[in-house]
């Protein structure tokens, strides 16, 4: 199924894309992906253009000094992807999208089967939403470059640059929890639900899509 093309059973869910996380050195600093948002503002535009899902998870820290709480200027969503009216706002109080909140009955109701997932940050929030999505059965495709971190330390005082930890993330996620691939990929599938669904089988539609890609489309 992850490749088949995206369309009114897909959900496009963005995690955590608060302004809290502009506060780069709070989180670790050196962020890699600078225009995540920008990616994500385009995803978010063609899931409106053609009127499919589009969920927003935020973060609501209990702990008592985090910027990333709803009633602190951090929690607001940023701008490139603040929510239309309509569009739901699931808020969650743990790294996990469906811990103690009700996506998963949610999305079922709605008849959603697939997620493609961007958001912050890739090894926290992102992952382990992609993880539990992947095990309650959805197939989930992660973006990329949609999705970023900061530099992390480890416990033994090693510094690991973002771009690395980001990179280390995706490779244990994909094929395992989810498909990762980047915006264009995700687009050129939109473009074959949108134009091809309706005559092309799921080997013809895999073939239109690799020429799509290749430029040959």
């Amino acid at each position: 199924m992850m490749d088949a093309p995206f369309g009114a059973d897909t959900a496009l869910l963005l995690i955590d894309v608060q302004a809290a996380f502009d506060d780069h050195a709070h989180w670790g600093g050196n962020r890699n992906n600078p225009d995540a948002e920008v990616r994500l503002a385009e995803l978010l535009a063609a899931w409106r253009a053609r009127g499919w899902p589009v969920v927003h998870v935020v973060h609501d820290s209990q702990e008592p000094d985090s910027p990333i709480k709803r009633h602190l200027p951090g929690g607001v969503i940023k701008d490139a992807v603040a929510p239309q009216p309509g569009e739901p706002v699931v808020v969650k109080r743990v790294n996990s999208a469906f811990i103690g909140t009700d996506l998963d009955a949610d999305l079922r109701r709605a008849g959603i089967r697939r997620l493609v997932i961007g958001g912050l940050t890739t090894d926290h929030c992102v992952s382990t939403s992609v993880r539990m999505a992947g095990n309650l059965g959805y197939d989930v495709t992660l973006l990329a470059d949609g999705t970023a971190t900061f530099d992390r330390r480890g416990p033994d005082g090693t510094l690991y640059p973002s771009a690395q930890v980001h990179a280390i993330s995706l490779a244990t996620l994909h094929g395992e929890f989810c498909a990762v691939l980047d915006t264009q990929a995700v687009l050129a599938r939109v473009k074959v639900a949108e134009q091809h669904s309706d005559w092309l089988g799921p080997e013809e539609s895999e073939r239109y899509l690799t020429r799509i890609l290749d430029g040959e489309d």
